[in-house]
């Protein structure tokens, strides 16, 4: 009777070890299980929610795993998508067949020979190409309920429109240096105009010129100099809007013209100042809301930028406003020149296209900056602009056949953009198109996660815009992001906040205890003031003491239940009845745990090897076989063990073995002492052994006949071959190999050739030593005889010389003189 009764209990406990095994592995494949509330569970993809009030199974599920409702009946169940919505009032049709239509074939050429290009741009809604409003984008106007890591995706078309407005505002440096270019720009307004016109009919232009701050140190504040600073300058200013966007083009040649030169002290220029106020005064420089912006920077000289004011003792950062009165600059002693950040963010905002024209000096300078200025582009202006008109169409053909998306979406929303540009066969992930022409349409689709949801509630509700680089017109996104449930919020009939439910210490919300700070549990019937209870912490204890540590210190202690901590790497997780278990703590071979999958499993803290493998890490292989030498058949030639099936070798004071089956051993007197007068009998035909008798065998009772090779004698590691060598009575070396094949039997290979020391003559090394000293005597004596010749010639050849030069008789001595003096008396005569 008890034997019945104690398999039933076996058995039910390896059924309940299977179904928790089964459970951990479900827990790892669905993430869903572990999400208690209904705001965490739909932020996980594919999750859903069960906010009936009697449920016993999991809340959250994956639908896709669990057959669809996991017993909840459908009523009941938050499982929300995103949603894509556009309203036909903001889905107007693109008005580019319009455009076309409006204008025949001929001119169409016509136009594009001389312009190069037409305008890209626009904004507003319309229907009429040539009026003033003009879509390029469709739809104009989206919006969507986004889910936390769900992708959305979203299709939207751009096409340049026909005879777009075109606004162009030439700011031109009028320090000194720059006079000849006024000169020349001055006369060429008119064709300036004429050429943009050819692009487009609405064709506006502006002037205004700059020289730089009136603070020392860019310009002198010696009285004099502040009312003319050069001969024939006028008074130096910050920025000046000498005229503002018209379609007057005889209005932009007075303007130039009657502009005054001026001049400054330093190098660079207050550029980025005049770029702010040019880009954000809308209302004064004349900006149209319809219309493709081009912002022409003319100048020879670099530019200051943020930090540069205080040297000037100018220390308020730029605003980023408009302070412009009776058209000049009024903050140009009050605030620092802008930073690059801050002027490409108003270049973005404002939609417009800046075209730096340049002088070749400065030329570099400006491409690097262009490169962080969005829509920019730069080009070399002439000595005296005289090509500032091709320059400038140039440059605006560049700009006009490329459209680029992009867009202002925050942190939390990532955006992806694919196109296959014109009509190409498959879309791949670029959002800038090249080569387009008026009337081609490309189409993008915009793929939009919400990477995760804000913190605060306030930020789940935001638009964006999605827009192409230097155009006006922009798509407008609306997103709300699904972060909540609504039954987490008064007025749901699944909320409920009164003193009847969790205790009275929380609310219910979406069938769930919401507890009050302090307090936790399934209904919120645990304190967390002054600690759990003596009755509860022995539930979390191994032992079921009353000390020791609270869920191995790897948990909480919830009301007697452990709560095992959650790792960051999803794939280490802690794990048993009081978080003792592991599976990231055992030991590592190479770099992996258990030496990796293959070799076995990470189990509580242990390894959990596979059957033919063993070891603290798995590391080792049961098998012996390997260690098993070809020779013998002993394990490890019986001169080692077989660890990890490999042998480790014996090693005595007086025996060193080694080798893959510890089957050599140098200090040994081993195999090759027996073989070695056979082979040098069999080989070399030398040795005790050898006889020439014409009876018998000439080498005894050799039993192994080695083979002779030519050449030079190498062992063969992977035949287990052992190399041997020794010495006959000459000293001559000689060499063989042993092994044993696949049946046992002895193999010999010998070197034909021994290797014996060359005779030496000594007689002859010593006679030759000899007479190598003798000729080294001699040529040092010959070589001695020969200097002292050639010194001697030259020192008689310098005297003769000197002999020949002397201007007294070389007969006589000049400075002798002899020892008697003779004296005449010229008064005696002799008598």
């Amino acid at each position: 009777m008890q034997r019945p009764i104690m398999r039933l209990l076996v058995w039910a406990c390896l059924v309940g070890l299977c179904w928790c095994q089964r459970a951990e592995h479900l827990l790892a494949q669905n993430p869903c299980s572990s999400k208690t509330s209904c705001s965490n569970c739909i932020r996980t993809p594919s999750c859903a929610w069960c906010f009936a009030p009697e449920f016993n199974g999991p809340r959250c599920f994956n639908p896709a795993m669990e057959g669809g409702t996991a017993g909840c009946s459908e009523e009941y169940i938050f499982n929300p998508d995103n949603q894509r919505s556009i309203d036909p009032i903001y889905n107007k049709e693109l008005t580019r067949a319009q455009g076309r239509m409006s204008m025949s074939s001929s001119t169409f050429e016509e136009s594009s020979m001389k312009g190069g290009s037409f305008a890209a741009g626009g904004g507003g809604f319309g229907a009429a190409a040539g009026g003033d409003n003009l879509v390029q984008i469709r739809p104009q106007r989206v919006k969507l309920q986004l889910r936390q890591n769900a992708m959305q995706t979203l299709s939207f078309s751009y096409s340049q429109a026909q005879d777009y407005p075109l606004d162009l505002y030439y700011l031109m440096d009028l320090s000194r240096s720059m006079k000849n270019d006024k000169e020349k720009l001055s006369t060429l307004g008119s064709l300036l105009s004429s050429t943009m016109r050819n692009i487009t009919s609405k064709f506006r232009i502006g002037f205004g010129s700059f020289v730089d701050k009136l603070v020392m140190p860019y310009v002198s504040t010696v009285p004099k100099n502040l009312k003319s600073p050069c001969e024939g300058c006028a008074a130096p200013y910050g920025f000046i809007n000498q005229m503002s966007l018209s379609t007057d083009t005889d209005s932009f040649d007075r303007a130039v013209a009657d502009a005054d030169v001026s001049g400054n002290l330093d190098a660079p220029e207050g550029g980025f100042d005049v770029i702010m106020q040019a880009v954000v005064c809308k209302q004064q420089i004349g900006w149209r809301d319809q219309a493709r912006r081009l912002l022409v920077f003319s100048t020879d000289a670099g530019f200051h930028y943020a930090g540069d004011g205080k040297l000037g003792g100018i220390v308020q950062p730029n605003d980023e406003q408009c302070h412009m009165e009776n058209n000049t600059y009024t903050h140009s002693t009050i605030q620092d020149y802008p930073s690059i950040s801050q002027i490409n963010l108003k270049v973005k905002q404002n939609a417009i296209n800046v075209i730096f024209a340049v002088t070749t000096e400065q030329i570099g300078v400006y491409e690097e900056l262009s490169k962080h200025i969005e829509g920019s582009s730069s080009g070399v202006l002439s000595e005296d602009s005289g090509n500032v008109v091709e320059l400038v169409r140039d440059q605006y053909n560049k700009i006009t056949p490329t459209v680029e998306m992009k867009d202002t979406s925050s942190d939390a929303v990532q955006i992806s953009y694919y196109s296959s540009c014109k009509g190409g066969k498959e879309k791949e992930q670029t959002n800038k198109c090249d080569g387009l022409k008026v009337g081609d349409v490309v189409e993008f689709t915009a793929e939009i996660t919400l990477k995760e949801c804000p913190k605060g509630p306030e930020k789940w509700k935001q638009s964006f815009q999605i827009y192409p680089v230097g155009v006006s017109e922009t798509l407008h996104v609306e997103v709300e992001m699904l972060c909540d449930c609504p039954c987490e919020h008064k007025g749901h009939h699944a909320y409920d906040d009164s003193v009847s439910v969790c205790s009275g210490q929380g609310i219910s919300a979406c069938g769930v205890c919401l507890c009050n700070p302090g307090r936790f549990g399934k209904g919120c019937e645990c304190s967390a003031h002054g600690g759990v209870s003596l009755e509860q912490e022995r539930g979390c204890r191994p032992t079921n003491a009353t000390f020791g540590p609270l869920c191995s210190n790897r948990g909480t202690c919830i009301c007697g239940v452990c709560e095992c901590n959650k790792m960051e790497d999803s794939s280490k997780v802690i794990s048993g009845p009081f978080c003792e278990c592991d599976n990231f703590t055992c030991d590592l071979n190479k770099g992996k745990l258990c030496s990796g999958p293959e070799h076995g499993e990470c189990v509580c803290g242990k390894c959990s090897c596979r059957p033919e493998y063993t070891g603290p890490a798995c590391q080792c292989l049961r098998d012996q076989a390997p260690c098993r030498s070809p020779e013998n058949g002993e394990i490890c030639s019986g001169n080692g063990k077989c660890v990890c099936g490999q042998c480790v070798c014996n090693v005595d004071d007086d025996r060193h073995y080694s080798g893959k089956y510890c089957d050599k051993c140098p200090t040994c007197p081993g195999k090759c002492g027996e073989f070695k007068e056979c082979v040098q009998c069999e080989a070399h035909h030398r040795g005790p052994l050898y006889t020439e008798e014409p009876t018998g065998a000439p080498c005894g009772n050799c039993a192994s006949h080695p083979i002779i090779v030519e050449g030079k004698l190498e062992a063969n590691e992977t035949l287990n071959e052992h190399l041997c060598s020794s010495y006959d009575d000459e000293d001559c070396l000689y060499l063989y190999v042993y092994s044993y094949d696949e049946n046992q039997r002895l193999l010999i290979r010998a070197q034909k050739e021994r290797g014996c020391p060359k005779k030496v003559f000594i007689l002859g090394i010593v006679l030759g030593v000899i007479a190598a000293i003798v000729l080294v005597g001699l040529a040092l004596l010959m070589l001695w005889k020969m200097v002292t010749t050639i010194h001697d010639r030259r020192e008689f050849a310098r005297f003769e010389k000197e002999r020949m030069m002397a201007k007294w008789d070389t007969g006589e001595n000049p400075i002798y003189k002899q020892a008697t003096s003779t004296f005449k008396n010229p008064t005696y005569a002799g008598k």
